[in-house]
């Protein structure tokens, strides 16, 4: 038997690989990771819509808002032309996807109170020692929030057409339609959770939600043509990403000329944004 030179790692033959040997097994498909992802949001969108089906209280007053907006601010206005829409549509056409964008943004804009809720409960410590990375917790949330948007977009659209609303019947456009209510609800309820990330306590992000969310829709093109602004006001409304939701849902409903592609990757970008900005702040929360 004899034995390795002194220096010379031991069994260095043993450890040589055998011809042919295909190498260490994967470490895993690139798309595992994604898959996780797309599992966790899909358990927590289907959460929210439990708390939907055993709670419909919300659902329902949530809907007068967009009720009244539409019954008697849109028909009114529509009977004295006191605003110049393009394409000579009625007004009342033309106000139900901004009324539309401004239910969703209600819903999202406040959803930090939730989070912030969790902590104080003590779940969520309890989800930041699972494995679960914070951007896809966050994602989770954001896009729970885009389907409880989605089932008040659709009392809407009934409610809409109710009034006589002349509404696409294009099952893709409808599709469309759902797809840009989800990224502008989950922009804004990730805006809502960095606001809680800063805010800490439901009382001051209450505050802050009543004082931006009005802002956010009268610098908007919900009510108005973009137009008919004054000029300071246009810069703001080219900012506010309320009214690339809106512009997108107005094509999609009604067929107005928009720029869908820049509508929907502003929307897009804004959504990242905000989850990448909630899941830096959301240590600070739980803390």
């Amino acid at each position: 038997m004899t034995s390795a030179a002194p220096g010379a790692p031991l069994a260095a033959s043993a450890e040589l690989p055998p011809p042919g040997w295909p190498g260490p097994p994967a470490a895993g498909p690139p798309l595992a990771g994604a898959r996780r992802l797309v599992s966790r949001v899909a358990t927590l969108c289907w959460v929210e819509l439990r708390k939907i089906r055993h709670d419909r209280t919300e659902l329902y007053t949530r809907a007068i808002q967009p009720a009244l907006w539409l019954l008697i601010f849109g028909e009114t206005f529509t009977r004295i032309h006191a605003i110049a829409v393009p394409n000579g549509i009625p007004y009342l056409d033309f106000l139900a996807p901004g009324i539309l964008a401004q239910s969703t943004l209600f819903i999202a804009i406040f959803y930090g109170i939730q989070i912030i809720w969790e902590r104080d409960a003590g779940v969520l410590a309890k989800l930041m020692v699972t494995p679960t990375p914070r951007a896809a917790l966050i994602t989770g949330k954001a896009f729970a929030a885009g389907v409880r948007s989605i089932v008040q977009a659709a009392v809407i659209v009934v409610l809409s057409a109710v009034l006589g609303v002349t509404l696409t019947l294009n099952p893709l456009k409808l599709l469309g339609v759902a797809v840009i209510v989800v990224l502008g609800s989950a922009f804004f309820s990730c805006l809502s959770m960095s606001i809680a990330g800063v805010a800490l306590s439901r009382d001051r992000l209450m505050g802050i939600g009543q004082a931006i969310t009005m802002p956010l829709f009268f610098s908007s093109n919900a009510l108005y043509p973009e137009k008919l602004m004054p000029g300071w006001l246009q810069a703001v409304s080219k900012v506010n990403p309320l009214s690339y939701e809106v512009s997108a849902l107005r094509w999609l409903l009604i067929g107005v000329p928009t720029n869908l592609a820049l509508d929907t990757g502003v929307l897009a970008g804004a959504t990242v944004a905000g989850i990448t900005v909630s899941a830096l702040l959301l240590p600070r929360l739980a803390r």
